[in-house]
């Protein structure tokens, strides 16, 4: 068999950025396209240098999980060891998924063509066995993974949000909530309740006072600046049907979660005046949307009021 650097270098090149890409949207990192490439050179000339035998030293499993942490590090620049050893687990899981996923294809489609050679697999596979090697396993992943983060704990039902208004901060501690629903009804996009209470250092009183006025319409000329940025959210709750929660559009909500930060632009904070708790180890409700889809900026609509959602 007439085996091709280049085809190599190419494959392994394809394969690490499927891998990685897959890893990122796993873990739901932001995704650097030149740290990826970067890193799946690194990979890929890794690959090139064990098939050649320069050195036995090349093939050493302490140099292969050293090179495994450098890839995940130059990829995804996690800021802690322990994001660090996440993200490389599931490098490790979507790894073992994909190339078992496409090996067992391929034995069953062509097994006399299989051949490894300094633990490097090359031959004549058609690339479409790895296309869909590539499509079952992050399946098999995504559902697996999608299943795991249902079960929470009840260690993981709390995170720290950061609401930042007019270069005025405020953080606070919220419950992940799976019955929160509720959205702005002409965007959609997922709305984060929080307590009045915890509002008052960084949103103007005159707003937190006259919720009622503002969702009415009736708002004084004082507040005429803010008003691109108010929402009217329909909600229904236990005790109040066809309820009207006042929204403002702040300018950046920072989420901690799972030892990771995300920054969400132009976000939508609900503005809740009674209490969520009675033990008040919380004070603000984050809906799963916002969770699992952290990087996407939110679009908004203006002041109107839309269909019913709910609020648990």
């Amino acid at each position: 068999m007439t085996v091709y650097l280049d085809i190599i270098f190419l494959e392994n090149l394809c394969i690490n950025c499927i891998i990685l890409l897959a890893t990122a949207i796993i873990c739901k990192n932001s995704i650097s396209v030149a740290r990826i490439l970067l890193s799946s050179l690194i990979g890929s000339i890794y690959a090139v240098v064990v098939y050649l035998s320069i050195s036995k030293i090349f093939s050493n499993i302490i140099l292969k999980i050293l090179l495994s942490v450098c890839m995940v590090h130059i990829a995804y620049n996690p800021k802690n060891i322990k994001l660090l050893l996440k993200q490389l687990l599931i490098f490790y899981l979507t790894s073992f998924t994909f190339g078992g996923v496409a090996f067992a294809l391929l034995y069953f489609v062509k097994p006399q063509e299989i051949l490894i050679k300094n633990g490097v697999l090359i031959g004549t596979y058609p690339i479409k066995i790895a296309l869909v090697g590539v499509i079952v396993g992050f399946t098999i992943i995504t559902i697996a993974f999608k299943n795991y983060k249902k079960k929470l704990s009840k260690k993981d039902m709390f995170c720290n949000i950061t609401i930042n208004f007019q270069n005025k901060y405020k953080t606070i501690r919220a419950m992940i909530d799976t019955g929160n629903l509720l959205k702005e009804p002409l965007s959609g996009s997922p709305v984060v309740v929080v307590e009045k209470e915890e509002l008052l250092e960084i949103i103007p009183k005159e707003i937190l006072s006259n919720a009622e006025e503002i969702i009415s319409g009736k708002y004084n000329t004082s507040l005429n600046e803010y008003a691109s940025k108010f929402r009217v959210i329909p909600f229904t709750s236990l005790g109040k049907e066809n309820g009207l929660l006042l929204g403002l559009k702040i300018d950046n909500l920072q989420i901690e979660y799972d030892e990771q930060e995300n920054n969400i632009k132009g976000a939508i904070v609900g503005i809740y005046n009674k209490k969520l708790t009675k033990t008040n180890n919380y004070n603000a409700l984050v809906g799963l949307d916002i969770l699992d889809n952290p990087q996407s900026p939110m679009a908004t609509a203006p002041l109107s009021k839309g269909a019913k959602m709910s609020l648990k």
